[in-house]
């Protein structure tokens, strides 16, 4: 049977990546941000149950632990440089270790992220990453900082990680490939850290965040924190590869309020457009203008024609949900 600091130190420990002054072994990690430069820090928890089934697959969830911490990086613009690891387990299977840790460490290489330190403990499944980051001061993306007549973007696509969840639990049937091709959107999301510090690094773009309780609700936190308005069209909204085959009240539902989606929405001024969409090109991140932000107060969803939609769509609350 493993203790503690076995499992720790057979899954979890490596040797130093270099960005850590000090990491996993004391009872602090020493971190040395580059001179000059600002940390950004971020937390999440994902539950079983909760934000996945029991018995999902360890690899794929180590993945997408960290891959959701990331994604919050991506939206300031920073550069991840560190994270760590809080994990409460209900026994120490060596199977769902080794998988977890796999899945864990594929994805903070590719980003070059090392794991400084953590907790263990046991009890119900439920894995909680704090990531850091460094970002220069003055180019950090806030929610705060979205301007009238900035043009509303997206990343990549929207809806199908919510489409397989409705699969999932059976409120829709899918083919196999379908559900396939929607699963990985679910399972593996793509943190878009390479076009966020694009973004922050040339200014871009003003205001930003990344998508985890659907693009309504999200939208309505820069709204809010900026103290503007915004008409979004919902018809311009792009869609994943899986959901654009679904109709057109779908699609909108899906895109405009599914979650689950960790893809970046910024906004930025109109004479930026090429810009950024050479970001996108450049960074191998499509890029779709979806709306407008406006001084009126309120959030405006229309078609592709203008016309006024009213939808009763709201983003995901984890008490109200």
């Amino acid at each position: 049977m493993l203790s503690e600091f076995d499992l720790i130190k057979q899954y979890f420990t490596r040797a130093s990546g270099g960005r850590a002054v000090l990491g996993i072994g004391d009872d602090c990690a020493l971190l040395a941000p580059a001179a000059g430069m600002q940390l950004a820090v971020s937390t999440d928890m994902l539950v079983e149950d909760r934000h996945f089934f029991a018995g999902a697959d360890a690899r794929k969830l180590g993945h997408k632990s960290l891959a959701v911490n990331l994604s919050d990086l991506a939206a300031m613009g920073a550069r991840p440089l560190a994270f760590t690891l809080a994990l409460s387990l209900p026994q120490a299977n060596r199977e769902w270790l080794a998988g977890f840790s796999e899945g864990l460490f594929a994805l903070a290489d590719a980003h070059r992220c090392e794991l400084v330190g953590g907790d263990t403990t046991r009890g119900p499944l439920n894995i909680c990453i704090t990531v850091f980051g460094e970002i220069e001061p003055g180019h950090a993306l806030r929610r705060d900082a979205a301007r009238a007549d900035d043009d509303i973007w997206i990343s990549g696509t929207l809806g199908d990680a919510r489409l397989a969840l409705a699969a999932y639990r059976h409120e829709l049937t899918l083919d196999e490939g379908s559900l396939a091709q929607a699963a990985t959107r679910m399972h593996t999301p793509v943190p878009r850290v390479a076009l966020g510090r694009a973004l922050a690094q040339a200014r871009l773009a003003h205001a930003a965040l990344d998508i985890s309780d659907g693009l309504v609700g999200d939208l309505g936190h820069i709204l809010a924190a900026s103290r503007v308005g915004a008409t979004l069209d919902l018809d311009a909204l792009p869609a994943g590869a899986a959901l654009a085959r679904q109709d057109v009240a779908l699609r909108r539902r899906f895109t405009a309020a599914g979650g689950d989606d960790y893809e970046l929405c910024f906004t930025a001024a109109p004479a930026q457009r090429e810009a950024i969409v050479a970001a996108g090109r450049a960074t191998g991140t499509p890029v779709t203008r979806v709306g407008r932000i406006e001084a009126e107060p309120g959030l405006r969803m229309v078609d592709a024609n203008g016309a006024s939609l009213d939808l009763g769509l709201a983003g995901w609350d984890h008490f109200t949900s």
